[in-house]
């Protein structure tokens, strides 16, 4: 990482935690290029003497439009340090309500943007030898839950994609973080949110009843917007940063629950998972137990199956 000022990329900067971030960075005295769909949102921002802003209109789901963006923005302010990918809705509703529009939609924003978004700023971070990209997921990448299915689904997706990515790019220097804030009170369930048609047959179900709750704003909160801006920041500029940055006590919580779960069930099919191995002496290669690190998608060279 550079020395501050460092210079800042930051999507969905018009509402909820990418405007607490840009607020955020301003104030620190940082070079930040926010971006939004209607860049007249950030009319108001007004950095302080020893910070610089530049904006742009950016709609993730253009995949031109995110390279050309990216590149604008390096060749302005000269580099880019940290990429901060924050675009990105909640779909509300049960997976089967939504309109075939509506999920292709939901994972352009939530999923394809990002993906073009890192791949878009990449070159630039490889060339000046390091970096760092910031993933804003949700603890609903780590937890499925009804009502929030085709969301949970984009939310998986960048999370092993950027979990891969993190292992691809570390030769470079450059580091990754994916960040899983809880609930905040932000526009995410406001006027971000978007509603699936309500069906007869879900009513009263879970789904049902968060979309319910999230139309009438009715949704608690616990995170505070402004600690978990400045909690991103902090470890974003440290001299490293951890995979995965929880925030907020009811993800640390979720996200516990969702891996203990899991973890328990593995452990349970242990005994059928080894049944499907191949047998001594057919070729294949003896393997160390459930703590070895014989793993065939590991080495050097292995063949993997598509």
């Amino acid at each position: 990482m550079t020395v501050s000022p460092r210079t800042w990329l930051v999507t969905g900067s018009s509402t909820g935690l990418g405007r607490a971030l840009v607020t955020e960075l301003l104030a620190r005295g940082e070079t930040v290029a926010a971006t939004a769909r209607d860049p007249g949102t950030l009319a108001d921002l007004r950095p302080p003497a020893s910070g610089t802003l530049w904006t742009a209109r950016l709609d993730v789901t253009d995949p031109e439009q995110v390279r050309q963006v990216v590149d604008a923005a390096a060749q302005a302010l000269g580099r880019l340090d940290v990429v901060v990918s924050n675009a990105g809705y909640a779909l509300v509703g049960a997976a089967e309500e939504a309109s075939g529009e509506q999920v292709d939609r939901q994972i352009r924003t939530n999923l394809t943007g990002p993906i073009h978004l890192a791949r878009a700023a990449l070159p630039y971070l490889r060339a000046q030898g390091g970096g760092r990209i910031i993933q804003i997921s949700s603890m609903a990448g780590q937890r499925g839950s009804p009502g929030t299915a085709v969301y949970c689904a984009t939310k998986w997706g960048v999370e092993g994609f950027f979990e891969s990515l993190a292992a691809e790019v570390k030769g470079f220097g450059i580091g990754v973080t994916i960040v899983e804030p809880g609930t905040v009170h932000t526009g995410f369930f406001g006027r971000s949110k978007e509603l699936t048609t309500a069906s007869p047959a879900y009513a009263g179900t879970p789904a049902a009843i968060l979309r319910r709750r999230a139309q009438d704003g009715r949704l608690p909160c616990r995170g505070d917007l402004a600690k978990m801006a400045a909690a991103v920041v902090d470890v974003a500029t440290g001299p490293t940063a951890p995979l995965r940055l929880a925030l907020g006590s009811d993800a640390y919580a979720t996200i516990r629950r969702g891996l203990t779960a899991r973890l328990a069930e593995l452990e349970d099919q242990r005994q059928v998972a080894f049944s499907t191995d191949l047998d001594a002496g057919d070729g294949s290669t003896p393997h160390r137990g459930p703590e070895g690190n014989d793993d065939a998608h590991h080495r050097p060279g292995a063949r993997q199956s598509r």
